[in-house]
């Protein structure tokens, strides 16, 4: 028999987050993630997909994965440690550890996985952790299992981080003392101050950290943020993710070659899980050559970027100090942001909303994420509903 508390924990819990607001509805997209999708048979511009580049979809990437099934088969079959490590794996991080600029690299099966082991790995609880506070969940979490102190400091404010990194640095109580961020910040699109953040790591002596998931393929000719500063002989790990920009599964860990070594030997996902199919390396490794090749990509990227962006300040809406493609229009209340998305939706927009507690409350907002293989013409009826909806429900006058 089920357990009646389980069963009221859960029913009372979901009837409360439905009632706030706060209840994602999960839809089903039928056929690919592109810039348009089909939802319940209707065919909707796509604005929430982090496919920055249209890669997903990408007939080059298609073609090496297929190829890759028919002579590596389906599974890599083990763990790294054993005999999982293929040929692929091998090629792929070689080809990170050169676009990103660094000595070596190591892939994951998730970005989310890269966090939750590169941190734990090297961090314990004799040590500290200086996190912005905006930082990504998986960061949080991969803070949490390394039982470090975790000091949190306030958002690309490089006045409280100087002043938490002296205090942790100077009070003799930690081993070890890490500064970690986001290198873009996902929800609003700000780009981390990372000279900034490099220069009082040197001072202090930190372990310098960049989680660089929505700025690799992005920034710095698609190498990321840590590129766009020219700071890769200065920053000790760059985590990135292979399934936004790059259009396919996993992520990865660059740095030192003693980094990488380490981390093969002492992080938890790399040494306990599958790797990654075969099919996904040879996408990844054809995505990162296609990257390195060419910037048309980018270029198309940034131009749709700044016209959605343009188009939406121009209507009125509150798109927050997003730097970067992902332009936030931000609603405030989550009833009236999930109304707002659901309007959108109606109308032939799909831009999910994001409330509490992926954001603070009170500013819930419909995250666009513009992308390489968007039209003109996509843009241009996206913005027309937008000024329809946010009209009639009093968004924008």
């Amino acid at each position: 028999m089920a357990s009646s508390t389980l069963t009221n924990f859960l029913r009372n819990h979901l009837e409360e987050l439905k009632n706030d607001g706060l209840y994602n509805e999960i839809d089903t997209v039928e056929g690919a993630n592109g810039p348009t999708i089909k939802i319940k048979g209707k065919e909707l511009i796509n604005l929430s997909s982090n496919n920055y580049l249209g890669l997903a979809t990408d007939d080059r990437l298609k073609k090496v994965a297929i190829s890759a099934v028919e002579t590596h088969g389906v599974g890599a079959g083990a763990v790294r440690t054993i005999n999982g490590t293929l040929d692929l794996h091998v090629k792929l991080e070689e080809r990170l550890a050169s676009f990103k600029g660094t000595e070596a690299a190591i892939a994951y099966q998730s970005g989310f996985n890269c966090n939750m082991a590169a941190i734990s790995a090297v961090m314990d609880k004799h040590d500290a952790i200086l996190s912005d506070e905006l930082n990504h969940a998986s960061i949080i979490d991969g803070c949490r299992l390394s039982k470090a102190k975790i000091i949190r400091f306030q958002h690309s404010d490089m006045e409280d981080l100087r002043a938490k990194a002296k205090e942790a640095v100077e009070s003799g109580l930690y081993n070890k003392v890490m500064v970690i961020t986001d290198g873009v910040f996902s929800m609003d699109g700000d780009i981390a101050k990372l000279p900034e953040i490099v220069e009082i790591a040197e001072e202090f002596d930190l372990i310098t950290y960049v989680d660089d998931a929505h700025g690799s393929g992005v920034l710095g000719k698609g190498a990321g943020t840590v590129k766009h500063f020219g700071l890769q002989e200065k920053v000790d790990f760059q985590i990135g993710t292979l399934s936004k920009a790059i259009g396919v599964v996993g992520g990865y860990v660059a740095g030192k070659r003693e980094l990488i070594d380490w981390l093969k030997v002492r992080s938890r996902p790399f040494l306990f899980s599958t790797s990654l199919t075969p099919a996904d390396v040879a996408a990844c490794t054809k995505a990162i050559d296609l990257l390195t090749e060419s910037t048309e990509l980018q270029n198309r990227l940034w131009e749709n970027g700044d016209y959605l962006k343009n188009g939406l300040k121009k209507l009125g809406f509150d798109i927050g100090h997003s730097e970067t493609p992902i332009t936030p229009c931000i609603i405030g209340e989550e009833k009236a942001t999930q109304q707002f998305s659901q309007r959108l939706n109606e109308e032939g927009v799909y831009a999910k909303s994001i409330v509490f507690p992926t954001v603070p409350r009170g500013t819930g907002r419909v995250r666009n994420m513009p992308t390489a293989a968007h039209s003109k013409e996509m843009l241009d009826r996206a913005l027309a509903i937008y000024e329809k909806v946010g009209k009639e429900l009093g968004i924008i006058s």
